[in-house]
């Protein structure tokens, strides 16, 4: 299965949902004030954001579309435009190449985000372009987190920093990144416990981690990366907004697009806030995960229209 049939295949469901909407909207050729409101109502319902659901419907009103083409197809081409006019710019596909120094990246997220499983996911994707990983379990709050990220070192192999359930998560971190300066590793990727956004104690220990980390590289973490499940559907903009303010983000990964007809969202995010994209999981195994591109993307969510 390619790249492509891959996403698209993960993907099914919200492009499913979006093109059986959109063609119950689209029952004449024409399309008139009464059907431009109503794709708007539509857009919004899917999550793509009030910004972005405006700024399409004044699209396709000002293309005036001929009323001898197919409109579906029509608009579809006006969608897939868009979103990769908004989405390109915030391709990051070089985040996965080797680095010249160590490279230093901080994972964070709520709990059921999938983000030990991203973790792993990201590991392999480093080993496969010959980078030197090393994971530091610094999510000590739950100790099947700690099982979890070993289980996924053992299975790609790559080294693992950890400690007994309870212990300090920024010691972990501080030996995991002793660790990784004093044997020449690429790439140290820090998990961290799923925190909600109102449990403090947790929110001043994730900023503890960043901040011993710095004692050993200043420049540390070079990369502090959200997690998100696609299936919270609004509750992601929250998020986003209360961890960017903790610690600022460089980027997102979207998990669980696979199980939910919420996708649209991620151009709401795209819209709001311009942080980069670096992958999308679609499914629990190992090669279910794509490095972000604007035009795959934009290709699955009109795949089914």
């Amino acid at each position: 299965m390619s790249i492509f049939e891959k996403f698209k295949a993960g993907f099914k469901k919200s492009a499913e949902n979006f093109a059986t909407g959109l063609k119950e909207i689209i029952i004449k050729k024409e399309i008139d004030d009464k059907s431009l409101d109503k794709i708007e109502e539509f857009l919004i319902s899917s999550d793509v954001g009030i910004e972005a659901a405006s700024e399409i419907k004044n699209i396709i009103s000002q293309e005036k579309i001929n009323p001898n083409l197919d409109s579906i197809q029509e608009i579809n081409k006006i969608l897939k435009n868009y979103i990769i006019s908004v989405m390109k710019p915030l391709e990051k596909k070089e985040f996965f190449n080797k680095k010249n120094n160590l490279n230093v990246i901080l994972v964070s997220g709520v709990n059921g985000s999938g983000k030990t499983t991203t973790i792993g996911k990201m590991g392999k994707l480093f080993k496969q372009n010959n980078s030197k990983v090393v994971f530091s379990a610094s999510d000590t709050f739950r100790a099947a987190a700690i099982e979890q990220l070993e289980n996924w070192a053992s299975k790609i192999r790559v080294d693992l920093i950890k400690s007994t359930a309870g212990s300090d998560p920024a010691s972990v971190a501080y030996k995991a990144i002793e660790h990784a300066k004093n044997n020449n590793f690429d790439q140290l990727i820090i998990d961290t416990a799923g925190r909600l956004q109102n449990k403090k104690n947790l929110m001043d220990e994730y900023k503890k981690i960043a901040s011993v980390v710095k004692k050993i590289d200043e420049t540390a973490p070079h990369e502090v990366i959200l997690v998100l499940d696609a299936t919270s559907g609004q509750n992601i903009i929250n998020q986003v907004e209360e961890f960017n303010k903790i610690i600022p983000l460089t980027g997102l990964i979207m998990t669980k697009l696979d199980g939910t007809a919420k996708g649209g969202i991620l151009i709401a995010l795209s819209k709001k806030y311009k942080l980069p994209i670096i992958g999308l999981g679609l499914g629990e195994k190992e090669d279910d995960f794509q490095i972000f591109e604007a035009e795959k993307f934009a290709n699955a969510f009109i795949s089914s229209n």
